[in-house]
């Protein structure tokens, strides 16, 4: 069945069979890159047997987007493990589609939380996470991952924990308003960030830690006086913090 927010060409469902499950090992590392170790099959399959999220966008035979979630040890919250787009559709809205399939597929089965860890210097990531689907940011994790390879190695491995409330006010209005950023009126705090983290770790890599420090201290200052980032403006490439 083609997902409403999708073009007739492009179908989001969950992959069935061990052949799916093996295709997506592939596209894991097509779109993190040679050295990434993707999740196998057998644990997807897994997964997916114990109530885990695992699904894709098709055109055809052909696979655009992965998503992995699975079950925690909190009733009623997910973790959001995987989100992969294939690399020349990005930017285009397919993983916007993707979390709102997920957010359908998590309430329909009493789901009303998920969360998962992304890179704060990721422009694209941000504009999505909490521009797009509305989630908040509180915590702050320190070279989370350690060293890692492909398209994240470099600096180290910072992550914040996105929590998407799905049943919350702040997302159902991007949802009524066809997902689009939301802005706070009063910014009582804003931390800005590189646009384009890659073009700059491959052109100036000491300019890029500088710039990965800089937003840690930022942040962490931010989150141990009790405040949150609540959106994400595109235009300034900047957190929004209250």
């Amino acid at each position: 069945m083609t997902h409403p927010v999708c073009g007739e060409d492009i179908v989001l469902r969950e992959l069935s069979g061990i052949v799916e499950m093996q295709r997506s090992e592939a596209f894991q590392i097509e779109a993190w890159g040679e050295g990434e170790k993707p999740d196998n099959a057998d644990i997807l399959m897994a997964l997916q047997s114990e109530g885990g999220l695992v699904a894709g966008a098709f055109r055809g035979e052909e696979m655009l987007g992965f998503l992995l979630g699975f079950p925690t040890v909190t009733p009623g919250l997910q973790h959001s493990h995987r989100l992969a787009v294939k690399s020349n559709l990005r930017g285009l809205g397919l993983g916007a589609k993707l979390k709102w399939f997920q957010r359908d597929w998590c309430l329909a089965r009493g789901v009303t939380t998920v969360r998962w860890t992304y890179d704060p210097l990721r422009a694209v990531n941000a504009g999505l996470n909490i521009g797009v689907l509305g989630a908040v940011v509180r915590d702050y994790h320190v070279d989370y991952y350690g060293a890692m390879p492909g398209m994240n190695a470099g600096l180290p491995s910072d992550r914040v924990m996105a929590i998407w409330q799905l049943d919350s006010d702040r997302v159902r209005d991007r949802v009524e308003a066809g997902g689009a950023t939301m802005l706070q009126q009063e910014i009582p705090q804003e931390v800005h960030i590189p646009r384009d983290i890659d073009a700059l770790l491959a052109e100036d890599p000491e300019a890029a830690l500088a710039q990965r420090l800089r937003v840690r201290a930022a942040l962490q200052k931010a989150f141990n006086a009790g405040r949150q980032i609540v959106g994400f403006d595109k235009a300034r490439c900047s957190y929004q913090l209250a």
